[in-house]
């Protein structure tokens, strides 16, 4: 009877035995997956939420435009047409404007930009890091959309040289993205200080002007790292300013960096990415590159008027076949998806006029321009 009884005891110490490692067991895991969820919900809150890769999106692919203007669109009544044209599935549109700017009937001839702007924006200063955060906040806006397979990026003077459905197959049956890229060898715009995290050998400038594949506008918004080395190593020198006299001797010995004409290209060149780029921009800029040493320092693009943006004129940036990039001794013959094509897709800086020339030749296709006079604002 004894013998049953601390036979009974020990089945019974025994049970009690795994019942407490299977409770510790089952604890343990509820534990690690409290932790993960935490994880996860902290992770969600510091970074953009789950996008849908280039790879595993089946469905109509559309071109994000992204517009970085100070406050309206300006030639919004060309893009109108631009995007009359085309298909409002291919297409997508998002304006990174003044905070609180909103575009409606009453700041915008196209309804194509009604209620098109960020609700996130800031305000942006030329030659400062604030202008390639609204880059990263227009990219990380269209990211959200999966079908957005395509990112370009457009100025409030940029106008388009080809219709919708020329543009559109162009950029699409590209597997690459456009990037003017190129070794800043000649100018003194890389701070040493930025190394080891930015090492001068992957140091490049180039246009800002990008049009993008998914995957690279993902690496450009994930990015903090570099880009935080830009904010506090890439700054503008500040401008000559007479009532400071000789201080200003001081002040232009300070290190002169304008981070958007290196920071995507440098990025990209850090990831190993240079391989995927076609080095040029599909957006034509017409430079004012005096002869003298002191005036080449003051260079700036060339602004369109009625007058010069005529048929010859155009025609000319059109029939652009290649760029040559001095530094590299490189020339960069112009293709898509290894087919030669013309250089440029659209063009800066144009004038409300030099658009509204480019609508009566029916560059982009026919308009009636009546219809946008009579809506002039």
């Amino acid at each position: 009877m004894a013998a049953r009884i601390v036979k009974r005891r020990h089945v019974s110490s025994r049970l009690s035995c795994k019942l407490f490692i299977l409770f510790s067991v089952f604890v343990f895991c509820v534990v690690v997956l409290v932790t993960a969820a935490l994880f996860t919900l902290h992770s969600n809150s510091t970074k953009p939420s789950i996008r849908v890769s280039q790879a595993f999106y089946h469905g109509p692919p559309k071109i994000a435009f992204l517009f970085l203007v100070r406050r309206n669109v300006p030639l919004d009544f060309l893009w109108g047409a631009f995007f009359q044209n085309g298909d409002v599935s291919n297409f997508s549109i998002y304006v990174h404007s003044a905070p609180g700017f909103v575009l409606d009937e009453s700041t915008s001839r196209s309804h194509f930009f009604y209620g098109r702007q960020l609700s996130n924006s800031i305000q942006v200063l030329w030659g400062e890091s604030s202008m390639i955060q609204a880059e990263r906040l227009l990219l990380s806006a269209a990211l959200e959309d999966p079908a957005n397979q395509r990112f370009v990026l457009l100025s409030d003077s940029c106008v388009p040289l080809y219709n919708f459905s020329y543009v559109y197959n162009y950029i699409m049956v590209s597997p690459r993205s456009f990037v003017d890229s190129f070794l800043d060898a000649k100018e003194g715009r890389y701070n040493p200080k930025m190394s080891p995290k930015i090492p001068r050998e992957k140091w490049r400038k180039g246009s800002q002007w990008v049009t993008l594949v998914r995957n690279h506008a993902e690496v450009i918004v994930d990015d903090e790292v570099i880009f935080s080395v830009f904010k506090r190593y890439c700054k503008r020198r500040p401008p000559i300013d007479i009532r400071k006299g000789k201080l200003n001797l001081k002040l232009q010995k300070q290190h002169n960096c304008i981070p958007d004409e290196h920071y995507v290209q440098t990025l990209l060149a850090l990831h190993g990415l240079e391989g995927e780029l076609e080095r040029r921009t599909v957006t034509y800029t017409l430079w004012n590159q005096s002869t003298t040493k002191t005036d080449n320092k003051g260079w700036h693009p060339i602004t369109f008027s009625y007058a010069n943006a005529g048929p010859r004129k155009i025609k000319e940036i059109k029939d652009i076949s290649h760029v040559y990039y001095e530094t590299e001794y490189r020339t960069e013959w112009c293709h898509s998806n290894s087919t030669s094509v013309p250089c440029f897709l659209f063009a800066r800086k144009f004038s409300r006029g030099a658009a509204m020339r480019l609508l009566s030749d029916e560059v982009i296709g026919h308009i009636e321009l009546s219809a946008l006079l009579g809506n002039d604002l």
